[in-house]
């Protein structure tokens, strides 16, 4: 079995360089792994494991021979260079939300809807949702499937991380300042962010939700069912890694909450953590580092009928983006949907 070549675009960045330490620790089956970002990083070093790789320059590098280009470098840059990349024969696995909305490409997480990534072939491009959605349709595809969810309300309280390296910059910095009583300084957050919760993630749009919240209705109903009414809150809270989500749904039929518990405790991606006493569930300090969706406080509504709540936490540069890419990259091989190029020998 020949190896592939992988491309990790926005290497160093927050979410690629958690894509390198992925590829390398899931053993993902590549011969070669190279980084690739800005003009401005280019030469800069990034750690794939024990080895080092030094970056190239995006504007000229040649992928003809990349198998696949896991691309974590914005919407304006996946924008411009993914269908390129894409047409040299790449199949590009994208982070960012540029192309989640496109009906020609498929937007996965594998543990909910893995056989929509065969239709790749369109563009050759393959979406990875938002991070507060991903963690999210992995606790709710099992329920889903049991009960049939009919409307969710969602408030998440979402780690600063997912904003960029330069955010948890600026939550150390303001804390810092407030212990030491120097000048707030306030760039890549519209208020404070040490020792305040912001009810704003993304820009407003007309309805007044914003846009990460107008994500995780869209999001969710090509995902999991086009059927399913959402509505969220999204908040921005001090933590340096991991958004944590209270979610309540409302399903067609009956489910107890004995039952979801141990649906969801089969179910992949899952993670259940739910004793009824303090400290008897996840937070996202213990979440950071790992895989999975940790599922706590499973309980019924009794406010609709068929009601349940739960709270769920992930580590967002993983589960929410770099482990789902990754996965997703698995998946094309598992299922021979993608060969290696031949190399010349």
């Amino acid at each position: 079995m020949m190896g592939y070549k992988v491309a990790c675009v926005g290497a160093t960045g927050n979410v690629g360089r958690e894509m390198l330490n992925i590829l390398d620790e899931r053993k993902f089956p590549a011969d070669e792994v190279v980084a690739i970002a800005s003009r401005r990083s280019q030469g800069v070093e990034v750690s794939y494991g024990d080895r080092t790789l030094k970056v190239k320059a995006l504007e000229n590098y040649d992928f003809s021979d990349v198998d696949i280009c896991l691309m974590s470098a914005g919407g304006a840059v996946s924008k411009e260079w993914s269908p390129k990349i894409a047409a040299q024969g790449a199949v590009v696995i994208d982070n960012s939300s540029a192309w989640r909305y496109d009906a020609d490409v498929p937007l996965i997480v594998p543990e909910v809807n893995a056989d929509a990534a065969a239709g790749f072939t369109k563009r050759n491009i393959i979406a990875n949702p938002n991070c507060s959605t991903a963690q999210l349709v992995v606790a709710l595809k099992p329920l889903h499937d049991a009960a049939t969810i009919k409307r969710v309300v969602v408030s998440t309280y979402q780690s600063v991380s997912g904003a960029g390296k330069d955010a948890m910059d600026e939550l150390f910095s303001q804390t810092k300042s407030v212990y030491t009583n120097d000048e707030l300084v306030t760039k890549k957050f519209p208020k404070r962010i040490a020792f305040n919760v912001i009810p704003q993630i993304d820009v407003f749009m007309e309805d007044g939700y914003t846009k990460e919240e107008w994500k995780m209705v869209a999001e969710t109903k090509k995902i999991l069912d086009p059927k399913i009414k959402l509505t969220a809150t999204c908040v921005r809270v001090p933590v340096f890694i991991g958004h944590s989500e209270a979610v309540n749904i409302e399903l067609e039929k009956p489910l107890s909450v004995d039952e979801a518990r141990s649906i969801l405790r089969k179910a992949p991606g899952c993670l259940v953590i739910d004793k009824h006493e303090p400290g008897g569930y996840a937070t996202p300090y213990e979440c950071a580092g790992e895989d999975a969706t940790y599922i706590s406080r499973i309980r019924e509504d009794a406010t609709v009928e068929n009601g349940l709540a739960f709270w769920c936490v992930s580590d967002n540069l993983r589960k929410g983006a770099a482990l789902n890419t990754i996965q997703i990259a698995e998946v094309l091989i598992n299922r021979k949907l993608l060969q290696p190029k031949k190399k010349a020998a």
